[in-house]
C-alpha cells in the first residue's frame, strides 16, 4: 500500500514569489536582471519623480539664447541675400496692394481713373526694382565712387526745393516739379548721407573719437547743410529720421558715448523750440497730450488720429476683408499715405499686421547678419545706417498711427504711396544686397579652397606614407639563399 501523501495543490499565497535572505558577504552580490529589478524594487514616491529643479536647466537654456543669437548674428551667408530680396518683394507688393485698395475708391470720377494712382506706383516699383538688382550686382567699389557725387546731388536736390520748382503739400515745402515729374529729393538724400558718411567715418578709423573728427565734415557740413534745407522747408518728421540713423552711424563708427547725450539735450531742446515756433505743430502736440483741449477746435486735430484708431479697433484678428474698409472712405484723410497701416490693419485684420511686422523683422535680420559679418568697416557703417533708417522710420510710423507719437508725416516704408520714397528704399536695399552678395561669393570660395586644401593634404600624405615604406623596403637586406 502506498503509504504517500496524496500531492495537495499548492494555494496561491505560496505560489507567490518570496524574497530571498542575502546574507552579508565579502563578494560584490551580482546585479539583478531588470526584469527582477523591476518586480523587487518598490515604486518610488511622487516626490521623487519631480523634475529638476530650475537651477539645473539653466545651462541648457543658456545654449538656446546663444544658439538664437548665432543665428541671428551670423547665420547663413549663403540665405542672406534671399531674406533680403524676398522681404523687400513681400513688403513691396503688400504696399502696392494697399494702395490700391485705399486709393480706388476716392479716385473713381477722376481723370486718371480708380486706377490711376496704383499704376504711377507700379511704375515707380518697376524703377525701383530695376535700380535695386543694378546696384546689387554692381562691383563693390564702386558703391565708393559713387558716394561723393550722391552727396553732391542730394545736397543740389534739397537746395531746389527752395527754388520755384518747389512747392507746399500740407504745409511742408519738401517736392520739386519738373516737367513732369514730381519727387521729393530727401528719400534720395537719405542714400547719398548713408553711403558718404559711411566712407567717410570708414577712413577716419580711430580718430574719429576725437570729438573734431567727428564733427568735420560729417556733422559739419555735411550733414548740417541736409538738415538746414529739411528744417527750410518745415519737415520735421524726416528731419528725425536723418538724425535718428545719423547717430546710428556715428555710435557703431566709435564715437565717444558723452557726444551723444550733449547732441541728443541739444537735438531735444531743438525739437521743442521748433514746435512752439510752429502753431500747426504745437497744437498738434497739445492734442496728442490732451492738454488745452486742442482736440475741440474747429480744424479738428484729433480727427485723423482717431479714425485710424477706428479702423485698427474694426479689422479684428481676421479684418473685415480685402478692400472693404469702411474708413478709407472720405474718413481718414490722406489714407494712402501716412495712416495706410490703419487700413492695412482694418482689412487684413492683426494677423496682416503681424505678417508686415514680420516681413520688417526679417529685413531688419538679414541687414544685421550682413553688418555682424562684414570685415570692412564702411560697409557695417553703411548697412546699420540704412537699417537704422527703414526700421526706425516704421517705428516712428507705427508709433505715430497707434498714438505713441503725435503725427508728424513720416510715411512706412515698402507700404505707403509715393513713388520717390519707394524707389530709395529699394535701392537702399540693394545696396546691402551687394555686401551680401560678396560675403556669399568669399564664403563660396573659402569652402573651395578649404576642400583643395584637404584634397592636398591627403594626396600628400599619402605619397609620404608611400614613400616612407618605399625607404623602409630599400633599407632591408636582401633575402639570402
Amino acid at each position: 500500500m502506498d503509504k504517500r501523501r496524496p500531492r495537495v495543490p499548492a494555494s496561491p499565497e505560496k505560489n507567490r514569489p518570496r524574497l530571498r535572505v542575502v546574507e552579508d558577504d565579502t563578494t560584490e552580490p551580482e546585479a539583478p536582471a531588470p526584469a527582477a529589478r523591476e518586480t523587487e524594487e518598490a515604486p518610488r514616491p511622487r516626490e521623487a519623480r519631480r523634475p529638476e529643479p530650475t537651477a539645473d536647466r539653466t545651462p541648457s537654456r543658456r545654449d538656446r539664447i546663444h544658439r538664437f543669437w548665432q543665428f541671428a548674428e551670423e547665420g547663413n551667408p549663403y540665405t542672406t541675400f534671399w531674406l533680403l530680396l524676398g522681404s523687400a518683394l513681400a513688403l513691396t507688393v503688400f504696399g502696392l496692394v494697399m494702395v490700391l485698395s485705399a486709393t480706388a475708391v476716392e479716385s473713381v470720377g477722376t481723370v486718371d481713373g480708380a486706377y490711376g494712382v496704383f499704376l504711377r506706383q507700379l511704375t515707380w516699383a518697376g524703377i525701383g526694382l530695376v535700380g535695386m538688382f543694378v546696384v546689387a550686382f554692381m562691383p563693390r567699389g564702386w558703391l565708393k565712387k559713387l558716394a561723393w557725387p550722391a552727396m553732391a546731388l542730394g545736397v543740389l536736390g534739397l537746395a531746389l526745393v527752395l527754388t520755384p520748382l518747389g512747392y507746399d503739400v500740407q504745409g511742408n515745402r519738401n517736392w520739386i516739379r519738373i516737367g513732369g515729374f514730381n519727387g521729393q529729393p530727401a528719400e534720395l538724400a537719405k542714400i547719398a548721407l548713408c553711403l558718404w558718411t559711411g566712407v567717410v567715418l570708414a577712413r577716419k578709423g580711430p580718430r574719429v573719437r576725437e570729438l573734431q573728427h567727428t564733427i568735420v565734415p560729417v556733422l559739419m557740413p555735411g550733414a548740417a547743410l541736409i538738415f538746414a534745407f529739411i528744417l527750410w522747408g518745415r519737415d520735421l518728421g524726416t528731419a528725425l529720421v536723418f538724425g535718428f540713423f545719423l547717430a546710428a552711424m556715428l555710435f557703431v563708427s566709435g564715437t565717444k558715448a558723452r557726444y551723444f547725450f550733449v547732441a541728443g539735450a541739444t537735438g531735444a531742446v531743438g525739437a521743442v523750440l521748433l514746435a512752439l515756433m510752429s502753431p500747426n505743430r504745437t497744437v498738434r502736440i497739445q492734442a496728442w497730450l490732451g492738454i488745452n483741449d486742442a482736440c475741440s477746435l474747429p480744424q479738428d486735430f484729433c480727427y485723423q488720429s482717431q479714425q485710424g484708431l477706428y479702423a485698427l479697433a474694426s479689422g479684428g484678428f481676421w479684418g473685415v476683408g480685402l478692400g472693404q474698409s469702411r474708413q478709407k472712405w472720405n474718413y481718414i484723410p490722406e489714407a494712402e499715405n501716412d495712416f495706410i497701416f490703419t487700413i492695412l490693419g482694418e482689412e487684413l485684420g492683426l494677423l496682416g499686421a503681424l505678417t508686415v511686422l514680420l516681413l520688417f523683422a526679417t529685413l531688419a535680420l538679414g541687414m544685421f547678419r550682413v553688418a555682424s559679418r562684414s570685415t570692412e568697416t564702411w560697409v557695417k557703417i553703411t548697412t546699420v545706417g540704412i537699417m537704422a533708417w527703414v526700421i526706425g522710420q516704421t517705428f516712428i510710423n507705427l508709433a505715430m498711427v497707434t498714438g505713441l507719437l503725435p503725427v508728424i508725416g513720416v510715411p512706412l516704408p515698402f507700404i505707403s504711396y509715393g513713388g520717390s520714397a519707394l524707389t530709395a528704399n529699394l535701392i537702399a536695399v540693394g545696396v546691402v544686397m551687394n555686401f551680401a552678395q560678396t560675403q556669399r561669393i568669399e564664403a563660396r570660395e573659402r569652402a573651395a579652397g578649404s576642400r583643395s586644401s584637404g584634397g592636398k593634404r591627403a594626396k600628400g600624405s599619402k605619397r609620404s606614407t608611400s614613400a616612407k615604406g618605399a625607404g623602409v623596403k630599400s633599407r632591408r637586406k636582401p633575402a639570402t639563399v
